[in-house]
């Protein structure tokens, strides 16, 4: 289909890898979390991959792609969970994970190859008393330009909102597909042109991003006897201005105890928990503002916790967000899950309401952030999988209550988060991509001009071309 021939003379000299099997393996990210899009995107790879370890790498893959027509697809550690990695059209997957350098730290912020690790780039800032805003669950392997790309935010958004509100991200150096690749720098409203669009629109190799005080987090559990009680605590708790935390996140029974393996001696399995990350210096306020709830228990907090308690847990931010998904995977992989909204200012009502409409078909997850200066919550719900035709009546369902779902079955950018057309991202695709050759297949306006949905409803990322 492609001239791979002639794209590997091309690019002489760079590592290049072409046997089958680990074409496949890193033409993967983890769409298996979706049963919808484990049906549909199984087969998936690329044929080379090509991996680039500075920007003049880059800039030469783009450039030779160009002139074959060939498409390219960017990776960095593969943590995304809905296809936004996977290369539909096949070509080169263009594996930035050696692009993992961090450039330069500051007083308030760090700048950093696409490729640095997450984790690793809060070993680097640490010693200055610094660390990342925000971070995804799997912190530990997920990339900082992969972050960029493809997330919306995570732990940290109880303070911080989401990747894309203004002030997550200060610049960003992106390169373009052309003839005669062009490196940019993006900074301001401009950064909307590339973030979340899953690099359908230009490379990111660096990255410059805020960093606020750093603390030795301190791990909580805390029991409740149901869900409503876990997530009402939540919502008091994220409205305590002055105890700080990074994580809050009520979890339903029996899923703390069933998926939890390692914690499973701290919780029954009829307990809901609110998993929760304290800064030290607030453990006493966040221990009063416990008490004060009768149904509130504390049955895990990792500064009193003995050695032999604590030892082989994972952090507790490896229990939230999509953890908890991929923890509940490994027991039965036959779950699924949601992720939903739930407007303020009912958002607890409706959550509370939703998981006893649902019941343990459909058991409750929330994570607590700051959305549009407002405390509410997204969920990440476990969805008891039987057909596509049941996950579609419970997505409507839910819909139908006013609680959007940005759908995890769905691989393209529209369907998945914007749910419209972002004017923004396709005309700077137009400028910077111009054969669309950039991850083909993620961008629908691109393959269909008049596709748009109807604009009055709440998006996760509003269209910024309005």
């Amino acid at each position: 289909m492609y001239d791979i021939a002639a794209l590997k003379a091309a690019l002489e000299g760079l590592a290049i890898e072409d046997n089958p099997q680990i074409v496949r393996q890193k033409s993967r990210d983890f769409f298996w979390y979706s049963p919808v899009l484990k049906r549909q995107l199984e087969d998936v790879t690329a044929d080379i991959v090509v991996n680039a370890k500075s920007e003049a790498d880059v800039i030469r893959v783009l450039a030779a792609c160009h002139d074959l027509d060939i498409p390219v697809t960017t990776r960095g550690a593969g943590t995304g969970n809905y296809g936004q990695a996977m290369p539909l059209s096949g070509g080169v997957v263009l594996n930035l994970a050696e692009m993992n350098g961090v450039i330069e730290i500051g007083a308030g912020f760090v700048r950093a190859q696409a490729g640095a690790i997450m984790s690793a780039i809060d070993d680097a800032v640490r010693p200055s008393g610094q660390e990342l805003r925000m971070h995804p669950s799997t912190y530990r392997t997920a990339t900082i330009g992969g972050f960029v790309a493809g997330g919306s935010g995570g732990v940290g958004s109880i303070n911080w909102g989401g990747l894309r509100d203004f002030g997550n991200i200060i610049e960003l150096k992106v390169v373009t597909m052309e003839a005669e690749p062009r490196v940019l720098t993006l900074a301001g409203a401009e950064l909307h042109k590339v973030s979340h669009a899953y690099g359908t629109n230009g490379i990111i190799t660096e990255v410059t991003v805020p960093l606020t005080a750093a603390y030795d987090w301190v791990d909580v559990l805390v029991s409740f006897s149901d869900f409503a009680g876990a997530a009402q605590y939540a919502d008091a708790l994220a409205n305590q201005d002055g105890i700080l935390t990074k994580e809050i996140a009520p979890i339903g029974a029996p899923l703390p105890h069933d998926y939890f393996l390692r914690h499973r001696k701290f919780v029954r399995a009829d307990q809901s928990v609110c998993a929760v990350m304290v800064a030290p210096f607030a453990m006493d306020a966040f221990a009063a503002f416990t008490g004060r709830h009768d149904e509130a228990a504390i049955v895990y907090r990792s500064d009193t916790a003995t050695a032999e308690e604590s030892k082989g847990l994972p952090p507790v931010y490896e229990l939230t967000w999509n953890h908890t998904t991929l923890r509940g995977l490994r027991v039965d992989p036959s779950i699924t899950y949601l992720q939903v909204l739930y407007p303020f200012p009912d958002h607890v009502q409706k959550a509370s309401r939703l998981a006893e409409l649902f019941g343990d078909e459909v058991p409750g997850h929330l994570e607590f952030v700051r959305f549009d200066g407002k405390i509410t919550c997204f969920g990440l719900p476990i969805v008891r999988y039987t057909s596509e035709e049941r996950l579609n009546e419970i997505i409507r369902i839910h819909e139908d209550m006013g609680c959007p779902i940005f759908n995890p079955h769905r691989y393209t950018l529209e369907e998945g988060g914007m749910k419209q057309t972002d004017a923004v991202q396709l005309a700077f695709k137009r400028e910077a991509d111009p054969k669309g050759l950039l991850n083909p297949g993620k961008m629908i306006a691109w393959e269909n001009p008049d596709f748009d949905f109807a604009s009055e409803q709440t998006y996760l990322f509003p269209g910024l071309g309005r």
